[in-house]
């Protein structure tokens, strides 16, 4: 997924502001309200996101493990990294993840028609953009959302791994925030793979020797993310990680009914 190239491509403008517009702008004029207790506009924007969050924890509750793949939406289908996207998807889906994408173009498509070539569950969650941006033709279950990030909530909650494929600002704020949240520990034993060794090197490079070397990152927290061009080594990662997870909550389990240790 990579939303910002998505606005950029060919599309046609949407209507006024999206929503997500209209939340971090600030009114053009005071706005009066006839006391202090009165709500504001953004007071009930709150129950809109609200109904946003509870949609997506009602529609996706129930999905197998999931893996979401992110990648440029304007990547064409003649491109090499379509065609691994795509094994890569069949492969998830034979293995039993569920494959969630942005439900747009590019990689995010070529996940999605793996996903189903695999026999697997395909899901989009895709974004109101300034430019419209369909839900591909590969998606089995499909959600609409107007905040980012509600939607960013759901890749997280409802994946045992990211895959992220070459993009552009996108796809680089999706990859880092889950850097964020495993290096913060706020997720654990939750994989992130970088697919294509030859586009991602030169970032890998800078965060070794600049980030790194002038001590803005441990040196460790490189472990954090695996490089590979190889569909099978993505399957072998979150693979590990979700055996991890059922290992964890099965002595979780164990432990509230009695046969553990409380």
């Amino acid at each position: 997924m990579d939303d910002v190239e998505g606005a950029r491509g060919p599309g046609t403008r949407a209507t006024g502001a999206t929503e997500d517009e209209r939340l971090f702008s600030l009114p053009s004029a005071p706005v009066e309200a006839p006391s202090e207790s009165a709500p504001t506009p953004d007071t009930w924007r709150v129950l809109r996101i609200l109904g946003e969050f509870v949609e997506g924890f009602d529609t996706l509750a129930r999905l197998p493990p999931g893996v979401t793949v992110f990648g440029s939406a304007r990547t064409e289908r003649g491109d090499p990294y379509y065609a691994v996207a795509t094994e890569t998807a069949r492969l998830l889906a034979r293995a039993g993840f569920a494959v969630i994408t942005g439900g747009g173009p590019g990689i995010m498509e070529a996940a999605n028609k793996g996903a189903q070539e695999g026999g697997g569950l395909s899901v989009g969650l895709n974004i109101e953009l300034p430019f419209e941006q369909g839900t591909n033709a590969y998606v089995d279950t499909a959600m609409h959302f107007r905040y980012f990030f509600v939607r960013k909530t759901m890749f997280v909650k409802y994946s045992v791994g990211f895959i992220v494929f070459p993009g552009g600002f996108g796809t680089l704020d999706e990859m880092f925030e889950s850097l964020t949240l495993i290096q913060t520990q706020k997720i654990k034993h939750f994989p992130v793979v970088l697919v294509g060794t030859a586009y991602w090197r030169g970032l890998v490079s800078w965060l070794r020797e600049t980030a790194a070397a002038e001590r803005k990152i441990n040196l460790d927290d490189l472990d954090i993310f695996t490089l590979t061009d190889d569909p099978a080594e993505v399957v072998a990662c979150v693979t590990r990680a979700r055996e991890t997870l059922r290992a964890i909550a099965d002595k979780n389990h164990q432990a509230r009914t009695g046969h553990g240790l409380w």
